[in-house]
C-alpha cells in the first residue's frame, strides 16, 4: 500500500470511528446493551471514543511501521491528535444531542 492510500485509509476510518458511538446505540456497533435502557449514557460513549482512538491510532502507527519510517512521538502529538479525533467525531455529537428530537 502507497504511503498516499494509508494516510487515507487512516482518516477515513478516524471520522468513521469518531462517528460511530453517537450514531449508534450499541457498544462498539456489534455489543447490544441490556442492562442499560434503550440508550447509551453518555460517560459509555465516551469510553468508547477513548477505545476508538486508540484503535485508530495503533493501526496508524503499524501502517507508518510498515513504510519503514516509525518516529517516536511525545505527549503534544497524543494531545493533539485526540483533540482532533473529537472535533471528527462532532457531526455525531450534533446529529445525537443537538438536532435529533430527543424521544
Amino acid at each position: 500500500m502507497s504511503s498516499s492510500a494509508s494516510v487515507w485509509l487512516v482518516v477515513v476510518l478516524a471520522v468513521v470511528t469518531a462517528n460511530l458511538p453517537y450514531i449508534n446505540e450499541r457498544c462498539f456497533a456489534f455489543f447490544a446493551i441490556q442492562r442499560f435502557s434503550l440508550l447509551k449514557p453518555f460517560w459509555l460513549r465516551v469510553i468508547e471514543l477513548l477505545v476508538l482512538y486508540i484503535l485508530v491510532g495503533q493501526l496508524g502507527f503499524a501502517l507508518e511501521r510498515s513504510e519503514g519510517n516509525s518516529f517516536p512521538q511525545g505527549w503534544e502529538f497524543y494531545a493533539i491528535s485526540f483533540c482532533l479525533f473529537i472535533v471528527l467525531g462532532f457531526p455525531g455529537f450534533v446529529y445525537r444531542y443537538l438536532r435529533r428530537d430527543h424521544v
